[in-house]
Parts: C-alpha cells; sequence; structure tokens
C-alpha cells in the first residue's frame, strides 16, 4: 500500500500537478498570472516594446514593479530581452514563443473580464450591500 502511495505521489508530481503546495511550477505561475505580469504579457503581443513603451502601455504600474515583472517573465522563458549596443543601451522587450503561445488564453481571460464586467460589478455591489453577518 505504502509503495502504491509513493508512486501515486510520484507521478503527480512528475506531471507537475499545481494543486500540490510541493509543486514546482507554482512560484512561475503566481509570477506569470499576476494582474502586472498579465498586462505586460499583453501588451507584448502588438510586438517588442521598451521600457518606457511599457510603463505607458501598462497603467498603474511603477518603475520598480514593471522592473520586477520583466525580470520574473525572463526568467521563466516568456519574455526576452534584448540590448541594444547604443550608447546609452536600448532595451527592447518582446514575447518568446512560450511567452506568445501563453498570451492567447491570457487574452482571453482578460476578455472574459471586459464580457461580464457588469455582472462582477453587479455582483460586488450586491454582496457589499448585504448586512453583515455577526462573527462566530
Amino acid at each position: 500500500m505504502v509503495e502504491t502511495q509513493q508512486v501515486a505521489t510520484a507521478a503527480r508530481l512528475l506531471a507537475h500537478d499545481t494543486f500540490d503546495s510541493r509543486c514546482p511550477l507554482r512560484p512561475i505561475m503566481d509570477r506569470t498570472t499576476s494582474r502586472w505580469a498579465t498586462l505586460i504579457i499583453s501588451a507584448l503581443i502588438s510586438g517588442p516594446h521598451r521600457f518606457a513603451q511599457l510603463h505607458q502601455r501598462v497603467g498603474g504600474i511603477s518603475q520598480k514593479m514593471l522592473s520586477q515583472n520583466l525580470k520574473a517573465l525572463a526568467r521563466a522563458g516568456l519574455v526576452a530581452r534584448e540590448v541594444a549596443p547604443t550608447n546609452p543601451p536600448q532595451v527592447t522587450y518582446s514575447l518568446t514563443e512560450l511567452g506568445t503561445s501563453l498570451s492567447g488564453p491570457l487574452t482571453e481571460l482578460i476578455g472574459w473580464f471586459g464580457r461580464h464586467g457588469d455582472e462582477l460589478l453587479a455582483a460586488q455591489e450586491h454582496y457589499d450591500s448585504r448586512p453583515q453577518s455577526q462573527p462566530g
């Protein structure tokens, strides 16, 4: 019985079971599905962008947060960073092939929010207008 359980656990881990707290993909999934990462990837669908262009395109993101997210996305293999040998150096960001394959599902998710925005806001308003229940 114990051996069967070990085999099942090994199979789950080998298959990248993201429901398992030990799954090595969880940190990558967390970083690439954040609000900022999703918007950065979506912005890069239209083609390469320089840092300032991305900063302007993704409203509300700080330069520090943009830099951190770009590094995380590059580390995950989703974004390529190219430095042109100019003075000062020009850095351009673009989606890798892997990033492009993720951009479709992420864009669909953003579209879903757009299509259901009124419903989501109405549900939130309805929830917030209910009397607060007593704790415990």
